[in-house]
């Protein structure tokens, strides 16, 4: 009997093509992303650690960082029920008009976020459709940090449903369709079968969406103002601090960003490692088993 234990090549190239291809693929990661992720973090430390940890001293610094952890926040969980609710509409039901939602949720991938940023001016701008009423109420949405929300989310809301949504289709209804025959109600259902079912696809979304919520740039820059202290996030302060030649603390805050990013990653690995984990186990308690465990 052959021995399948050692992997075939996926295609029957020789060793010089396949070292090439890697040499290539290495080459362009360290040209494009390993040396630009070095230089942030070596410029941030050019002078020392304590002119380092001093770049976070500032009161602008410190406003910035906790303007994008609120933003993000209030981001997540938003498109999170979003997210939710619209991979459930999309994969268990059938109704009019669902190809379009569909198209809808993809728009942010396709809209340039500077775009989407004067989208919500021309909305809520002193100036825009809803301008006067706002100004009459004395509500504020652009220049203040209800636009940066508003912003954010238009930018992040595709990825936990873009993730989500393909796992529910393949899964089929079966599961809830038996849940309901022996007297589930539909909440019941959905927490106790179908969010089980896709909860590393879930955390996968919910981690690409904050990741991309703490870097944004192009929305937020539209309708922030750029008002120092007040509606600068990270990214908005490393832009201004460059502007001003202030170099060190402008890599400084870079390079926790890129921290943020190295963290999302190795969560990003670790999700799909447990969910590798998770489908090839061989025995998956039911929910039975598990309660009389």
């Amino acid at each position: 009997m052959a021995n399948h234990t050692t992997p075939w090549p996926a295609i029957g190239e020789k060793a010089l093509v396949r070292r090439l291809l890697i040499a290539v693929s290495l080459g362009f990661l360290t040209l494009f992303l390993f040396l630009p992720l070095v230089t942030v973090f070596a410029e941030a430390l050019r002078n020392g650690a304590g002119a380092y940890i001093a770049s976070f001293n500032d009161q602008a610094a410190l406003a910035a960082i906790k303007l994008t952890l609120l933003v993000t926040a209030i981001s997540l969980p938003l498109n999170l029920v979003f997210g939710l609710a619209a991979a459930w509409a999309i994969a268990k039901f059938e109704f009019r008009g669902k190809h379009l939602l569909i198209t809808l949720i993809d728009l942010p991938f396709a809209v340039s976020p500077v775009i989407s940023g004067l989208i919500y001016v021309l909305l809520y701008g002193m100036h825009g459709w809803l301008g006067p009423w706002l100004t009459e109420h004395d509500i504020q949405i652009i220049f203040a940090v209800p636009g940066i929300v508003l912003a954010t989310i238009f930018v992040t809301f595709p990825f936990v449903a873009r993730e989500v949504i393909p796992l529910m289709q393949e899964q089929g209804t079966e599961e809830e369709q038996a849940a309901m025959m022996l007297g589930a109600g539909g909440w019941q259902t959905f927490f106790r079968v179908t969010l089980p079912n896709v909860k590393w696809a879930v955390l996968y979304g919910v981690i690409l969406c904050n990741a991309r919520a703490m870097g944004e740039f192009g929305a937020v820059s539209v309708v922030s103002g750029h008002i120092r202290g007040k509606t600068n996030t990270m990214s908005l302060h490393v832009e201004i601090l460059y502007n001003e030649y202030n170099f060190v603390a402008a890599f400084a805050v870079a390079s926790l960003l890129a921290l943020l990013a190295l963290v999302t990653l190795a969560l990003k690995s670790l999700i799909e490692w447990r969910s590798r984990t998770a489908q090839h186990s061989p025995f998956v308690p039911t929910s039975s088993e598990e309660e009389s465990a």
